[in-house]
């Protein structure tokens, strides 16, 4: 929104008048109604003498502004977001009393009612820019500072924050006298940036542990979920797997735990999987499990409390300077807490779903016409907003990957542990790691840090093979290409395996080599002179951040044997290989739909089942040729419900059928099973028809246009919680009609107070269409809606509306023009809101291109 936004030149001229942060004293009083809370802040800090700076806030009323003890007129110093502060002294105090508002984007603070029991729930939100919401702030990162909260709470309220939390001492509420209420007051944080200051408020349920540092201290646990959801929470197997990721962080960086107490809160409408705040991590409730889930959800469960947990050092001991870095906190992130899944927790496969599902999301990322290098180049807060991506996440933590597998493993951790030690709440650059990194190493790493950070664009691997005479390799290499506008050509180490069928009809792995691959061909001359085996793995392990192809006889091998394959990893890499070819235009759509028909079956990895059903679901709806679509549909349909019936009772696989079959149910003949399967008259043995997928079912029935709004308002009776309602809203917006698409996409464009978990669930159910002809009037709908939205709504509902509510399933000529033709007439609208729109495009234009293939 114009006025909330912060540029990187601005932070920079800040941070140089604003020398350091010596404090923030906030006390904030929750009890003075449902729509705003009181906020003071007191901020002390060191400038240059006579200088000019500014305070960030975010609030609908300011009521007091005073400088070293100097009143200000609020009406001249309040304006687009921010407190001007002049005639600066080296030593200041500026106190600021205003009252915030609650938000029910799930930005700042977040105010939620239980429909349950009634209750209120509160919660912050507050990377990137929203601390400013909740109290006045230098928003940014380099900017750290000790925080003293204090807050005054209705008595019966837990209320958690970075700290411990203390005993409550009484007090007045604001509102309701007789409501009993009381004030925390909280110890200072140790220096810590504004966007990981934490609260979270409200008669949540607790159950506690502890877990010992390796110094020796006893760090206290506590697990909290909404009091209505408490029955479900699983907190000793969370506890758990913390305790887990503690013993593995602290052995591995050589660095205690830096923070007093670590308490995890699963809190409701939440807009991501989870927040790093120290001591205080908030994750989506979706991780309190009411209903039967598959493993690749309890796996990424599992992962996302250790990505949480590594962030302690990754981001909040130590933090980016700037937003350019955020790979440094998330790359990271995501790196070692797959690495401690598969070393740490049961789930000693991670690296299988790593492959199946954060490669693939990074492949894609790197493929739009947005993508960017890992150290992003972030002029404002609007540019990092749009950067929590594939390339931050998934790429970045591929490549450090590689650079481990470069550098060697111990090579790689002695120089994090160095850099957590020397940069201890301090602020970082790219620079500052790779110099510690570069001393243990001993390797120069300016190279690698311009070719794989620095550079946007993935590479593609192929093996080149020559046979003699006598069908033994007599010339092997690999080939290396790139994009056109993004040609740099990479350094990768990576293994190449050898595949064969063995005695027993498996497909195992018969030799393999590790090699440097750089420039555009690398010859091997290891793999000569031994026979061809039927499949050649380009990347075996997994090593390399790369697109690899097969040889025509691997593909070939590998289509008919794919099942057969025994590493779980190599199958993921075929899989992968496939369905990349696919998106390039490489192979049709309709072979890929064969391949995972034909296969899917013998999948033993939750993760890949649950990657290539979805992708499954794309090629059958938008890559397929449009004049044998509906067929291809239906038969998808009718072979998933064909093989939940053989899958094995109570499994994985049977329950992830089901599912798809549900949400690609398209004819009338769908219609039977799903009835069925709901009202019991059709049983598939030991499959748990519960509450969730209850709902899943009945959006499959309302897409067909076999169960109307009542039978919904009916099942929204039955199961009036949070997640019913949500449930609700995706299953009325799926409604197979015009007038159907349109009362969803009035209810959350036209109508702007729908929270963000209710406007997320309606676009789900927006885009579940078993007849796209009936999104055609809304391309010019969504292309008239896009600037109103950007201008009118927080950047996070903006961003669930144009994402969300982007008409996909047309994947037709004319979306792409209606499209195109708003980019052209809006080339000056905001670069993030471009961005998002341009994203969507590429898709359709991917799937445009694949239909032409596939034809």
């Amino acid at each position: 929104m114009p006025g909330e936004n912060l540029t990187r030149a601005e932070a920079i001229e800040r941070a140089g008048v604003v020398t350091a942060v010596e404090s923030y004293t906030v006390d904030l009083d929750l009890t003075t109604g449902p729509e705003t809370f009181a906020s003071t802040t007191v901020v002390r800090f060191t400038a240059t003498e006579g200088g000019t700076t500014f305070l960030d806030l975010v609030a609908p009323t300011l009521h007091e502004v005073t400088l070293n003890g100097r009143p200000l007129d609020v009406g001249a110093v309040f304006a687009d977001s921010r407190i001007t502060l002049e005639g600066l002294a080296a030593e200041n105090e500026v106190r600021v009393v205003a009252d915030g508002a609650y938000m029910n984007t799930g930005e700042g603070l977040h105010r939620f009612v239980d429909p349950v029991d009634g209750e209120v729930y509160l919660y912050t939100q507050f990377e990137v820019p929203d601390a400013r919401r909740v109290f006045a702030t230098f928003e940014q990162p380099d900017l750290k500072a000790p925080f003293q909260l204090s807050v005054t709470a209705p008595a019966a309220w837990h209320v958690v924050s970075n700290q411990p939390t203390p005993e409550p001492s009484a007090a007045s509420h604001a509102t309701e006298p007789d409501v009993a209420a009381a004030r925390w007051e909280f110890e200072p944080t140790p220096r810590i940036s504004t966007y990981l200051t934490a609260l979270v408020a409200g008669p949540y349920a607790v159950e506690r542990g502890e877990a010992t540092s390796s110094d020796g201290r006893t760090v206290p646990l506590g697990v909290f979920c909404r009091a209505s959801l408490s029955e479900h929470l699983d907190a000793e197997a969370i506890m758990a797997t913390t305790r887990q990721g503690f013993t593995f962080y602290e052995e591995t960086f050589g660095v205690p735990y830096p923070f007093d107490k670590y308490d995890q809160l699963f809190v409701p409408e939440y807009n991501m999987g989870a927040m790093e705040n120290p001591g205080c991590v908030t994750f989506t409730e979706s991780y309190v499990f009411r209903s039967q889930v598959t493993d690749a959800i309890r796996e990424r469960r599992v992962v996302t409390i250790l990505h949480e947990l590594a962030h302690m050092w990754f981001g909040d001991l130590v933090t980016m300077k700037w937003w350019n870095d955020l790979w440094l906190n998330e790359s990271f992130a995501e790196y070692v807490s797959t690495l401690a899944t598969a070393e740490a927790t049961e789930w000693d496969a991670a690296w299988t779903t790593f492959n199946a599902m954060e490669k693939t999301w990074a492949y894609r990322q790197d493929q739009l016409p947005s993508t960017h290098p890992i150290v992003a180049e972030i002029n404002d807060l609007d540019d990092v907003q749009v950067n929590f991506d594939g390339i931050t996440y998934a790429k970045g933590a591929s490549v450090l990957k590689q650079l481990v597998a470069w550098v060697g493993r111990d090579e790689f951790v002695g120089g994090v542990s160095a850099y957590f030690r020397k940069h201890a709440w301090g602020n970082t650059e790219l620079k500052d790691l790779l110099v510690e990194l570069e001393a243990t190493s001993g390797r120069d790493l300016a190279a690698w840090s311009k070719a794989w950070l620095e550079t946007a664009g993935v590479n593609t691997l192929r093996p080149a093979v020559e046979l003699d005479a006598h069908g033994r390799i007599a010339a092997f290499a690999v080939e290396q290409s790139a994009p056109a506008d993004h040609p740099t050509i990479r350094p990768h180490r990576l293994g190449i395996g050898f595949y064969d069928l063995d005695d027993s009809g498996a497909v195992v792995r018969t030799r393999t080599v590790q090699v440097d691959v750089d420039g555009e061909r690398t010859e091997v001359p290891e793999l000569v002179e031994f026979t061809r085996p039927g499949l050649i793995l380009v990347n075996d392990d997994d090593l390399a951040y790369a697109k690899v192809r097969l040889d025509d006889d691997s593909l070939a091998f590998a289509v008919e044997h794919l099942s057969r394959i025994a590493d779980p990893l190599a199958r993921s890499l075929v899989w992968g290989s496939v369905w990349d070819a696919v998106r390039d235009g490489e192979t049709p759509a309709s072979a890929y739909v064969d391949l995972v028909l034909g296969n899917i079956a013998a999948e033993t990895e939750s993760t890949t089942v649950r990657t290539t059903l979805a992708q499954l679901g794309l090629a059958a709806q938008s890559y397929v040729a449009p004049d044998r679509r509906a067929a291809t549909v239906e038969r998808v349909g009718d072979t998933l419900w064909a093989l939940a019936q053989d899958a094995a009772p109570g499994s994985d696989l049977q329950l992830q059928l089901v599912k798809y079959f549900a949400s690609l149910a398209s004819t009338a003949g769908h219609v039977a099973p799903l009835r069925g399967l709901l009202d019991s008259s059709v049983v598939l043995d030991a499959l748990r028809v519960d509450t969730d997928l209850r709902w899943e079912i009945l959006q499959g029935l309302v897409a067909l246009g076999a169960a109307d709004e009542a039978e919904v308002e009916a099942a929204r009776a039955a199961d009036d919680t949070a997640t019913g309602r949500q449930a609700a809203a995706r299953a009325l917006a799926s409604v197979p009609t015009a007038a159907g698409k349109e009362r969803a996409f009035a209810s959350v464009v036209d109508d702007a107070d729908a929270p963000n978990a209710i406007i997320r669930a309606t676009a789900a159910g927006f885009v579940r269409v078993t007849d796209p002809a009936v999104l055609e009037p809304f391309a010019r709908r969504y292309v008239d809606a896009l600037v109103p939205i950007w201008e009118n709504r927080s950047y996070h509902i903006a961003e669930e509306l144009i994402e969300g509510l982007y008409p996909a399933p047309l994947a037709s000529a004319e979306l792409r023009d209606t499209v195109r033709g708003w980019l052209d007439a809006h080339a000056d609208a905001p670069a993030a809101l471009r961005r998002m729109v341009v994203e969507s495009l590429a898709g359709t234009e991917r799937a445009l291109a694949a239909q032409a293939v596939d034809a």
